[in-house]
């Protein structure tokens, strides 16, 4: 039985439908969304236990913050590369995005939690190689993990590929890359990749692409942590997107 630590984390998987076998509750712990989750819990009928703060403590793990309380999920549901593409998409086109071996926990989280506010269509990432989905996991990505359609695959060629052969344009990020990730047009179907937090997206990946961007840098430093490469690339999708329905 899988672990959500975290009040928002846990009252968006209530809210979202996940499956959930019970909730515990640090008999100490106040606050309005603590309110919100019993009485969201309650209209579920998912149990529900107050436990004091000694008894509380032994469920909890050293290195991460619980908020005083704690949900116990069943295990995520993947969908398959194809299970995505059925999917309708949210807004005019599909909007995907692909994790080529990113191995850090937190940026994880963080990247599904923006994933999620931007509105992307599903996700893919590699079965080896890559973080796992943990505690961490979901404790970073503030509850955006419950919402979430992710595909883990074991030859992301394959799913690149089959994405290209269903219409959707792959577009790589690469340092090495000529072209900035604002000269691109991103109103059509999308598939945005990401690539690993020391070595970028692999070079058979790169290949597949169809185009490789940059996020320009113009300070000191030569790189952006990925999870705001992240944002940034997903957001001018939608920045493109809006700027072209509006001027319709």
């Amino acid at each position: 039985m899988k672990k959500i630590y975290g009040r928002k984390p846990v009252l968006e998987a209530i809210n979202s439908g996940r499956e959930i076998d019970k909730i515990i509750i640090n008999f100490s712990a106040h606050s309005l969304i603590i309110e919100k989750i019993i009485i969201a819990a309650k209209k579920r009928n998912i149990k529900l236990t107050k436990l004091s703060p000694q008894k509380f403590s032994k469920y909890e793990q050293n290195n991460i913050n619980s908020q005083g309380v704690i949900a116990f999920v069943s295990g995520l549901k993947f969908y398959s590369v194809e299970d995505l593409l059925l999917e309708k998409p949210k807004n005019k086109f599909h909007f995907f995005l692909i994790l080529d071996t990113i191995q850090d926990t937190h940026n994880l989280g963080a990247i599904f939690r923006t994933a999620e506010a931007a509105g992307i269509d599903g996700i893919i990432l590699t079965e080896n190689n890559s973080a796992p989905i943990n505690d961490t996991v979901e404790k970073t990505s503030a509850g955006a993990l419950s919402y979430l359609k992710i595909a883990k695959v074991t030859n992301l060629a394959n799913a690149i590929r089959t994405l290209k052969d269903n219409g959707i344009w792959v577009i790589g990020t690469s340092l090495e890359a000529q072209k900035s990730y604002d000269e691109i047009d991103y109103k059509a179907p999308v598939a945005i990749v990401i690539g690993n937090e020391e070595k970028g997206i692999r070079p058979l990946t790169a290949k597949l692409c169809d185009e490789l961007v940059k996020v320009p840098m113009l300070g000191k430093i030569q790189s952006l942590n990925v999870s705001v490469a992240t944002g940034i690339m997903l957001y001018e999708v939608l920045r493109q997107r809006k700027n072209s329905e509006s001027e319709k």
